[in-house]
């Protein structure tokens, strides 16, 4: 490993944290400037060369279990739930993260990013499951029109396509920690996450779509996933709450 992860910033009684269980991302190769389109002024999306010749962007729905999911000012609620994330590799003011299309999230907490703090967030009946033991491994999510099976891969590739070495995939895919949405009033929002470097699975997709990208124009039903990194559990630190892009977090 050359990656690291990064420094966890110290966290504060008014964040949230809490352990995903089988965590995936799920990414596809989709045309930059399908991606461009959907982005606010100011927003480029990530670009990358690939094995063909080609150039194109980035998108991943990045599905997991909430486990034990609290707010630090609170005893753990116990809340365990599904949840996908929709997001497409960005820059803004020449720092890489990530654009949130949506959040689709299977438990009634969802009133308090969706009304409180203005975010694209919906409820959604979400079942994952996953067998990490089997031979090949084995992960699943159905969620309303998204749904995905996949199984390991008897070795882990010698790179992933589009990227130069381990350490540029894990930086990129795995650990961007600033992200980016449309808030309800038209305006951008933001928020920070820390974790600890991913130390990941890869998968590949024996069948994949997800309805989301499809409405967006981003992929078809019949679009092959570019690549599914997965891991059977991992902590999340959330820098609650999220801010209006351009003011200075809480100290």
């Amino acid at each position: 490993m050359t990656f690291n992860g990064t420094p966890r910033p110290r966290p504060r009684w008014y964040h949230a944290e809490t352990e995903l269980d089988d965590f995936a991302i799920v990414s596809y190769r989709v045309p930059t400037g399908a991606v461009a389109r959907l982005l606010p002024a100011g927003f480029a999306p990530l670009e990358f060369t690939y094995a063909d010749g080609g150039t194109a962007a980035l998108v991943s729905a990045v599905a997991f279990r909430d486990r034990d999911f609290h707010f630090r000012f609170c005893p753990p609620l116990a809340i365990n739930c599904g949840q996908i994330n929709y997001r497409a590799y960005v820059t803004a003011g020449g720092r890489a993260g990530v654009w949130f299309f949506g959040t689709s999230l299977d438990h009634p907490l969802v009133a308090v990013p969706k009304w409180l703090w203005g975010m694209p967030w919906h409820r959604t009946p979400i079942e994952i499951a996953a067998d990490w033991d089997a031979t090949p491994a084995t992960w699943r999510l159905s969620a309303g029109d998204a749904r995905c099976e996949a199984v390991e891969l008897a070795t882990p590739p010698s790179r992933i396509d589009g990227f130069t070495g381990e350490s540029h995939w894990l930086t990129m895919l795995t650990h961007p920690t600033v992200g980016w949405f449309r808030h309800r009033d038209g305006r951008t929002g933001t928020y920070s996450v820390w974790h600890p470097p991913m130390r990941p699975r890869h998968l590949a997709a024996v069948s994949a779509r997800f309805g989301v990208f499809e409405r967006l124009g981003l992929t078809t039903p019949e679009s092959v996933p570019h690549s599914i990194l997965a891991q059977r559990r991992l902590h999340f630190d959330i820098h609650t709450p999220p801010r209006r892009f351009g003011t200075r977090p809480r100290a």
